[in-house]
């Protein structure tokens, strides 16, 4: 399995619109169906920092992660534009494989 983690400093006043957006049932999730390969997100939200969110995202093998990235560069990047106003900051924690 292969591992895509995110996280975010969301604006309170669109964590609504961000968790709509960011969760197993939003925007995000729905292009990663599209992909050969996608398994699920899960939406973190900090329990003591209520800005800090992390997304996981699970592939079977960086392989088909990274045929998705590529077949469908162009809808992410419309979707990442579409959703940059949710968020003051974004990392990439990493890419990580099961052992």
């Amino acid at each position: 399995m292969y591992v895509t983690i995110w996280e975010f400093q969301v604006q309170q006043s669109v964590a609504q619109e961000f968790e709509n957006a960011y969760g197993p049932n939003g925007i995000w999730a729905a292009l990663f169906r599209k992909g050969e390969g996608y398994i699920r997100t899960e939406l973190l939200h900090n329990t003591d920092d209520h800005d800090r969110y992390m997304t996981i995202d699970y592939w079977t093998s960086r392989k088909a992660y990274e045929n998705f990235r590529q077949q469908y560069a162009d809808e992410y990047k419309i979707i990442d534009l579409k959703c940059e106003s949710f968020t003051a900051r974004e990392s990439h924690i990493g890419s990580f494989t099961t052992v």
